[in-house]
């Protein structure tokens, strides 16, 4: 299977190095050894010890080409060591790092590696990647979730298994790795109860009551697990011509399989598209990209909005199996007559545009359009 990041990865490897994170098995690896076309003698894992003094020694092919430098970030020095290495390549290697949680982290710290490489998120699995965008291959997917393994196996039982094998994996092994949490057990029972809460705003203070926990711990996990792509959050989006709450935000999975509610798996499955677009866009094109809700205090609410350059740009409103027209998607429209606005049902084949010029359709011929 093609990823839909390789010839963007290939292009940008004539110039700079590329650092690709993203979400533990969203299909990292098997990317960098499709770009390597599985010459293993390019590839280096830090984990492994032979490959690691490799590394360390600079040993690789003598010939130009492909470098992947795989879980480099788990070296403490890391950054110093890949400024050294591509400062004195003279582009004879095109280096390709791969990383997840830790290498985003580290990023976003001091950066001496500014201006030498380009940085890419990897999502998982999105419906124009798996087809050409059939409803029925939104079903699958809806059913067995994005990532490459469950969705493959085309089982129910082995994507739940592969789920809950999975929410362990990232608290025990990509988590800890970026903090000392003395409480995993409250950690783990908090990542079960998110799945419960998804499509409405967080009460962080119900949770720290139900929990035991102060706010400020809540608040600090919660980043956690955005930080290790267990979960992301959407923010409300405020203008001056709507009365916006501004504070509350919805967070969503980037493994849906673990949400068991029709409606709220359905909107997580909208929400990851609409982000791997946005992220696309914005680490492939430059432009400054948000995922957006809208409610107001007056408890109108869209699902999504997308935000461009500061504008908005796409509303969206997820419904299984109602085709009347959101109200509150009406009211968003009259406000900002130019956003383009559309609502997005599962059980639905039809595309058409109403009188309030919104734009009604399957799921599927909206996601078909996105990356």
């Amino acid at each position: 299977m093609n990823r839909y990041l390789e010839n963007q990865i290939i292009t940008d490897l004539e110039k700079k190095m590329v650092l690709l994170a993203g979400p533990r098995q969203s299909g990292k690896t098997s990317l960098a050894r499709q770009i390597i076309r599985s010459d293993e003698s390019r590839y280096f894992n830090w984990d492994d010890d032979f490959q690691k003094e490799s590394i360390l020694k600079r040993q690789f092919p003598h010939t130009p080409g492909y470098i992947v430098l795989d879980e480099i970030h788990k070296y403490a020095r890391w950054r110093n060591w890949l400024k050294g290495f591509y400062d004195t390549n003279n582009g004879r290697y095109k280096i390709l790092v791969t990383g997840s949680a830790k290498l985003d982290f580290y990023r976003k710290g001091g950066d001496s590696l500014q201006g030498r490489y380009n940085f890419i998120r990897l999502h998982p699995l999105s419906l124009k990647e798996i087809s050409s965008g059939l409803k029925k291959d939104l079903e699958l997917l809806l059913k067995y979730g994005p990532f490459p393994e469950p969705f493959l196996s085309q089982s129910e039982v082995e994507a739940r298994r592969w789920s809950r094998q999975y929410r362990s994996r990232i608290i025990r092994e990509e988590l800890l790795s970026l903090e000392k949490v003395s409480e995993v057990s409250l950690l783990e029972q908090l990542m079960m109860r998110l799945p419960d809460l998804v499509g409405a705003p967080l009460s962080v203070n119900s949770l720290t009551s139900e929990l035991q926990i102060s706010q400020p711990t809540l608040s600090r996990w919660i980043e956690l697990l955005e930080r290790i792509y267990a979960i992301f959050r959407v923010y409300p989006f405020g203008a001056p011509k709507i009365r916006a709450i501004r504070k509350a935000a919805k967070h969503y999975h980037f493994d849906w399989n673990i949400i068991e509610q029709p409606g709220p798996r359905f909107e997580n499955l909208i929400a990851s598209h609409l982000l791997k677009w946005c992220q696309f866009i914005e680490d492939t094109q430059g432009h400054d990209m948000e995922l957006r809700y809208f409610r107001d205090t007056d408890q109108r609410e869209v699902d999504f909005v997308v935000i461009k350059n500061r504008k908005p740009v796409l509303a969206v409103e997820a419904k299984l199996s109602d085709k009347q027209c959101s109200k509150d998607l009406i009211y968003l429209k009259h406000k900002f007559p130019e956003l383009e606005c559309v609502q997005v049902v599962l059980q639905m084949d039809e595309d058409i545009l109403n009188s309030h010029k919104i734009r009604i359709c399957g799921a599927h011929l909206l996601l078909r359009e996105l990356v």
